[in-house]
């Protein structure tokens, strides 16, 4: 790739980025007019609107019919995880009164969890799950209610079929516990190979405790989910689980 073609591809990445954030915060189809307004001064609307024009013919967003905004596709997230997505931390004050609170508690493995699971739905604001191996058929979910506040209140039949969904805990138990290509994995859409949550995103990582006892941490959220801070929260409830028990 000559320096010609990775100043375009830069271009298209800081623009499908820009695109993928202002969505996911705004739930607002993105148009050329804010990237050059908020973002990117020295480029003009035509030449943002071909970039974006160029980003949907290849399958990274598209368009509600009643917009000229873009939004991501599936494609679209899948390339922002894998290449944009920012590493952030929780903050400090957050982590410091969660360690806090667990660390002065003596519960019993199976409160633990429950409670584990109940904090992390509430630190993302999404559903929550958590397995331990060997322990067949159990899992600790929390937050099903935010299915309910991040997807159209006017689609039902989708909203009943993902709470349908969390109610076959073996199916789900089947899907956070497939294999995993990183410490913390991604699944997008229909990556999660299942039907029903065909609009949601998973992300889980593994986790193991001093005592023996080893399992998965899943969140799961609409595909337009704050990634950066689910990866961020799993990440330090993983190691929190390993320090306190």
């Amino acid at each position: 790739m000559n320096t010609k073609q990775k100043e375009i591809k830069a271009r298209k990445d800081s623009i499908l980025a820009i695109t993928v954030g202002r969505y996911i915060s705004t739930v607002a189809p993105v148009s050329s007019s804010f990237i050059v307004k908020e973002h990117l001064y020295g480029l003009s609307s035509a030449t943002i609107r071909n970039i974006l024009a160029e980003l949907e013919h290849e399958g990274y967003l598209t368009h509600p019919h009643t917009s000229a905004g873009r939004i991501p596709t599936q494609k679209g997230y899948r390339y922002y995880v894998d290449n944009l997505m920012n590493e952030i931390q929780l903050l400090e004050e957050e982590t410091t009164r969660i360690k806090i609170e667990y660390k002065k508690q003596k519960l019993e493995l199976e409160e633990l969890f429950d409670n584990l699971s109940k904090s992390i739905s509430e630190t993302t604001n999404y559903t929550s799950m958590i397995s331990v191996d060997g322990w067949d058929k159990k899992l600790f979910c929390r937050g099903t209610s935010y299915i309910v506040r991040y997807l159209d209140y006017t689609d039902i039949q989708k909203i009943e079929e993902i709470l349908a969904a969390l109610d076959e805990k073996e199916r789900l138990l089947e899907i956070i516990n497939r294999h995993l290509e990183k410490r913390i994995d991604i699944f997008i859409g229909n990556e999660m190979a299942c039907a029903q949550m065909n609009s949601c995103s998973l992300v889980i990582s593994e986790y193991k405790t001093k005592k023996g006892p080893s399992g998965r941490i899943a969140v799961l959220g609409p595909t337009r989910m704050n990634y950066e801070r689910v990866v961020s929260a799993i990440d330090y409830f993983s190691s929190l689980i390993e320090e306190i028990y």
